[in-house]
């Protein structure tokens, strides 16, 4: 279980940038400071040396060692009180250039002893909301927004079999290995239970990567001309690698000799690995053996977990109430 290094990697180059903000900001207020109270320029000067001046005091004997660093401590906090004096006087503030914080826990730095702090790691959070595709939808579509109200019946039934079973996967990740094929109508809340699993996966460290079948296999047709030699690694890899992929639209793409073998490596190298997918279609089942090949069909319907979703359009219902 882990955010994806490019993630990481990115909010690491942020909390690193804003240090340097805050660092460049702090002695701009110190240089300011000093032209307008050159005494405190002169504090500044003796209070880093203090840690020379303990030194030479630990060299003493152990009676004039304890003697001279207590004094070392007195001159140290008179020094600290006239400057903050000083600064107060001046209309500054007593803190004027201490150095700020986004995050006072970990001071910026991400990390509060050797555990990721809160901030960095929901700073990750948003960075693969972005990079997993849903974008804005993780900000308001989860399995607590999901509403049951819309269906009624045996479609009632039926969609509260398919919420518990998506919800149990997503809160069983470690070891509910399982894919799903999700298939139905449009508007029926296949993209919300999907986005949901995304969201929680997502909050708690895993690498979800949501995409239509159409750019799917776009980034893999981009693979295919590209620079063998550039050192970079293939965009299509991701679809690879990703702890939990989401196909949406599958069946919308241009079917082709070169996208059938594309999803069945996908296909192939996911469950292999134990790497699950859910794929979203609005295709019937009948419709789908018709598009693909009976190796893609096979294993669709042999080795995924088969959601049938019904009820009448939400997206209609909305706009009727």
């Amino acid at each position: 279980m882990a955010y994806s290094k490019k993630s990481v990697d990115f909010v690491k180059e942020l909390f690193e940038k804003k240090r340097q903000k805050s660092e460049k900001e702090r002695l701009m207020r110190i240089d300011e400071v000093y032209s307008a109270c050159p005494e405190v320029a002169s504090i500044d000067a003796a209070l880093s040396s203090v840690a020379n001046e303990i030194m030479e005091a630990i060299s003493l004997g152990k009676e004039s060692c304890a003697q001279r660093i207590e004094e070392i401590k007195e001159k140290n906090l008179d020094l600290q009180k006239r400057r903050a004096m000083l600064l107060d006087e001046k209309g500054f503030g007593a803190h004027y250039t201490d150095r700020t914080y986004d995050c006072p826990i970990c001071k910026d730095t991400g990390y509060a002893g050797v555990r990721m702090c809160s901030c960095f790691r929901n700073a990750i959070i948003l960075k693969e909301y972005e990079f997993s595709g849903l974008g804005n939808l993780l900000k308001k579509q989860n399995f607590e927004s999901f509403s049951l109200d819309f269906y009624s019946g045996k479609d009632k039934d039926y969609m509260l079999e398919n919420y518990n079973d998506l919800y149990n996967f997503a809160h069983n990740f470690d070891t509910d290995k399982r894919s799903f094929l999700l298939f139905g109508g449009t508007g029926l809340g296949k993209t919300h239970l999907s986005t949901s699993v995304a969201k929680y996966l997502i909050d708690n460290g895993y690498n979800v990567i949501y995409e239509t079948a159409q750019n799917i296999f776009s980034d893999f047709e981009k693979d295919r001309f590209r620079d063998r030699f550039s050192g970079e690694e293939p965009i299509s890899s991701k679809y690879l690698e990703c702890d939990l992929l989401i196909i949406d639209d599958l069946g919308t793409e241009i079917v082709s000799a070169f996208s059938v073998s594309c999803l069945y490596n996908i296909i192939n190298t996911r469950l292999n690995k134990d790497l699950p997918i859910i794929a979203n279609t609005n295709l019937r089942q009948d419709e789908i053996r018709k598009l693909y090949q009976d190796r893609i069909t096979s294993r669709l319907f042999g080795e995924f977990i088969i959601k049938r979703f019904m009820g009448e359009d939400i997206r209609k219902q909305k706009i009727l109430k």
